[in-house]
């Protein structure tokens, strides 16, 4: 890719706006079914509606996929021209006049250009760029938006995270050690209007001894890959290595109170909860920490998944030695997830949980929601003096079996309808002190009534209950009336 300068971007981004090409405009012109079969590739409706005017012509290069008269793409392009977009690679001649060179996504009502989607027999190369994939979309969906000062977007490939980061915070840098990537990162900058200070480098070394207020990464998170390797996807760490060091040098990297989020792979090793792994990375000291682990793959289905990606689903030798390297490391399974951190003051606070489950989106509300408990309201003697009350939403469920006396309830949980939709199992008592859970009394209150009710002491009863009405205070159960 032939870098263009940004008064050439900008003309370019101009050509798209003057088009009319958006997101919203496939479905205002087209019609919903017609945008939403798009969606699914199946382009028949929208072939049938197409012309030859500008907003045809960029939807059959870019959404499409299918060649343009020559005419029509320079009329579609001005005032870009026609030998720029064939120059710089946005275009490629075809038999049927001019084709896409370059893939194109929207984020919001933004453009992103990127490398063409490949097929999955080899159409990639190892300095491909990618637009917006699963992950990607699930790091912008998670990333926490509010007004912030200085970000930072480590691994920024065509500058997905680093253009909407640009909505909230004051000034945006973000590196890569791909150029191809940074020439795509600063064309989609100039091409929406947007400053960003673009670094090539190793992930964090173009940063070294800077601190910012909120830092993301979607990273090169693939683990130990054989071969040559793939620089979207692999770090070139031994193992989970780059995730292990995104988390170390979290302390070093944040502003007092900033935050860091990041996706990642972890290995699930023989005799070794991965949460005690992941909790290693991190400093002991200021952190507050939210690691999710959305799914985990057996090393089989891992290589199959990534073999896939990159169109070698048929080389068995390099399967049989990533495998092979997998058992060799005692690797059972490998997981993928999200990280987030929060720079405090005090020991590190780590939770490294599973939600493979349906969430409510999004996911930022889920972190922001996390983050808004802290640490001090959980101490045993403020929970002690607080009133809680039971967040809307939350149900309370039983399974229960037909005896010799009627219906036998076999166990109790908590269900919550929104939010991250957690299920809390609970005991009799449990469900009789949640009863009174209505804002209205101390939780002092309610344990002392608790202890006349059953006959036990009071300070017994709180040390039994205090680590449960922690951790439901934590997931969301209960709140501060």
């Amino acid at each position: 890719m032939r870098l263009l300068q940004t008064e050439a971007a900008a003309r370019l981004g101009e050509a798209r706006r003057e088009s009319g090409f958006s997101r919203a405009a496939l479905s205002a012109v087209y019609g919903p079914e017609t945008a939403e079969a798009a969606d699914r590739g199946d382009y028949r409706a929208l072939l049938k509606a197409c012309g030859d005017d500008p907003l045809s012509v960029w939807t059959r290069l870019f959404t499409v996929g299918t060649a343009v008269d020559e005419r029509a793409a320079a009329s579609a392009l001005d005032p870009f021209g026609l030998d720029e977009a064939l120059d710089c690679g946005l275009l490629i001649r075809d038999a049927d006049g001019v084709a896409a060179g370059w893939g194109l996504d929207f984020s919001g009502e933004r453009t992103l250009f990127s490398d063409q989607r490949p097929n999955t027999t080899g159409g990639r190369s190892a300095e491909h760029v990618l637009g917006i994939g699963g992950a990607s979309g699930l790091l912008l969906d998670a990333t926490v938006r509010s007004e912030t000062g200085t970000a930072l977007d480590l691994g920024t490939g065509c500058g997905v995270q680093a253009l909407a980061l640009a909505d909230h915070a004051r000034t945006v840098t973000a590196t890569d050690l791909s150029d191809r990537a940074l020439a795509f990162a600063h064309l989609n900058a100039a091409v929406n209007g947007v400053d960003l200070e673009l670094l090539q480098g190793d992930l964090l070394e173009p940063v070294a001894g800077r601190r910012f207020d909120l830092v993301v990464a979607n990273p090169p998170f693939v683990i130990a890959t054989p071969g040559g390797g793939w620089t979207y996807r692999d770090g070139g760490r031994e193992a989970d290595g780059v995730a292990a060091e995104l988390a170390a040098a979290s302390a070093g990297l944040l502003e007092d109170g900033g935050t860091m989020q990041f996706l990642a792979n972890w290995l699930h090793l023989r005799g070794t909860p991965w949460g005690e792994r992941v909790a290693s990375w991190l400093p002991e000291d200021g952190a507050r920490a939210w690691v999710v682990e959305r799914e985990v793959l057996d090393p089989l289905d891992y290589v199959r998944t990534w073999q896939r990606d990159s169109g070698e689903s048929g080389d068995a030798e390099q399967a049989a030695a990533w495998l092979d390297w997998f058992d060799a490391a005692g690797v059972e399974g490998v997981g993928f997830g999200m990280v987030n951190i929060r720079r405090t003051d005090g020991p590190s606070e780590i939770v490294c949980e599973e939600a493979r489950h349906a969430v409510d989106t999004p996911w930022s509300d889920r972190v922001a929601d996390w983050f808004a408990v802290r640490g001090d309201d959980l101490e045993p003697g403020t929970v002690w003096e607080s009133r809680l009350r039971l967040v809307d939403g939350v149900a309370l469920q039983q399974a229960a079996e037909l005896g010799g006396d009627g219906w036998e309830v076999d166990r109790q949980w908590l269900q919550q309808r929104h939010g991250m939709r957690y299920a809390e199992e609970v005991d009799p008592l449990l469900v009789a002190f949640l009863g009174a859970c209505d804002g209205s009394a101390t939780v002092r209150l309610q344990v002392q009534l608790l202890a006349e009710t059953y006959g036990g002491e009071t300070a017994m009863l709180y040390a039994q209950l205090y680590p449960v009405i922690r951790r439901l205070i934590e997931r969301g159960f209960l709140a501060s009336s």
